[in-house]
């Protein structure tokens, strides 16, 4: 139904998509999540043409809708958007804001037009409020109004671009609960969203977009359970790391420490968390010094906010050498590190020795 083929778009200097390419299949329900600021937004400007893509081409049922002979405003027909901010004619009644389309660009007659509207305004709940002016209702109640006007229009599609960001959360189930309607009824979406239970819930399939590129896709199963590319496992599991580098041996201890601490208290960390954490990278620090010469340590400590655990990463350049393989295991500082981790993994990654820690809650 529709097919992306290197779409690309900049402002000025400003690349924000690069290559996008995509299809989407008619009664497919697509969500698109990823940081803010990663282009996500503008995929869908693009493919309404609201933005004129820089490169690339946008197929919709095989037509080129980039072509200068296109009749683009028929294509556009096929699709209908939903914005975050509603986008309503507050001066009109809801069941004017219902049929003014139908009749200005559908050629429809008042009566049929409202007619329809007052089909669509029952299906989201909405049919007493018909003679209410948009101004009057709530939030979730005017993205309701919304969605049931982009409905009116017949599309055959429906972008969503974060259709519940501007709502309290107890309006957001009321918005949602319309989406899912429409999902068991066959329509084709692509939704642009933070929700991720609700992506998840929906979605046939979902794309992870960051840096303006669609850095990975797959079922919702694959992508909540088990991402195959590191930024995409940050951003589902709301990991927030501290990364820090050090290449000499008088490196500023103290500094590194204060950050450490820092992070922690910023992340809510318990003090006897807190404690554990500069134990246990003193204790790698400590045994490293005493195993190798080399100076070329990358420290990163992660804090996954939806398992509530951390994590140390301590990656070391040298021979391969799995540092804590110690013959000694009385060995005092392996001790520590062991009694205050629950797992420790390692690997030789890029030519480089890497630990991965998770410590114990506390």
């Amino acid at each position: 139904m529709i097919r992306v083929e290197h779409l690309s778009k900049k402002f000025d200097d400003l690349e924000v998509l690069k290559e996008i390419n995509v299809e989407i299949k008619k009664g497919e329900i697509i969500s698109i999540i990823g940081p803010s600021g990663t282009g996500k937004s503008t995929f869908l400007r693009c493919l309404n043409l609201l933005e004129t893509p820089s490169g690339g081409k946008i197929y919709i049922d095989e037509i080129d809708i980039l072509d200068k002979n296109t009749d683009v405003p028929k294509i556009r027909q096929k699709m209908g958007m939903v914005f975050q901010s509603f986008n309503l004619f507050n001066h009109l009644t809801v069941m004017d804001n219902l049929t003014i389309g139908q009749i200005k660009l559908l050629g429809r007659k008042k009566e049929e037009a409202e007619k329809r509207a007052m089909e669509l305004l029952k299906m989201v709940g909405l049919a007493e409020k018909a003679e209410n002016f948009a101004d009057e209702l709530s939030g979730g109640q005017k993205q309701r109004v919304a969605i049931a006007r982009c409905l009116s229009m017949d599309p055959e599609i429906i972008l969503f671009d974060e259709p519940t960001s501007a709502l309290d959360p107890t309006m957001v189930s009321e918005v949602l609960a319309v989406i899912r309607r429409l999902a068991k009824e066959g329509m084709t979406m692509a939704i642009v969203t933070h929700e991720m239970d609700f992506s998840r819930d929906v979605s046939n399939r979902v794309l992870y977009m960051d840096e303006g590129l669609i850095y990975e896709e797959g079922s919702p199963q694959q992508i909540f359970e088990n991402p195959q590319k590191e930024k995409t496992r940050a951003f589902i599991n709301r990991i927030r790391s501290f990364m820090y580098h050090i290449d000499s041996p008088d490196y500023d201890l103290y500094e590194m420490n204060a950050e450490i601490e820092h992070f922690c208290e910023k992340h809510v960390f318990t003090r006897r968390m807190t404690i554990s954490v500069l134990l246990v990278v003193e204790e790698l620090l400590t045994i490293h010094k005493s195993q190798s010469k080399e100076i070329d340590i990358d420290l990163t400590l992660s804090y996954s906010e939806k398992w509530n655990s951390s994590e140390i990463i301590f990656e070391s350049s040298g021979e391969e050498k799995n540092m804590l393989d110690i013959d000694d295991p009385d060995e005092i500082g392996f001790a520590i590190i062991k009694n205050l981790t629950e797992n420790i993994e390692y690997q030789r990654v890029g030519g480089r020795n890497k630990l991965n820690m998770i410590l114990k809650r506390n």
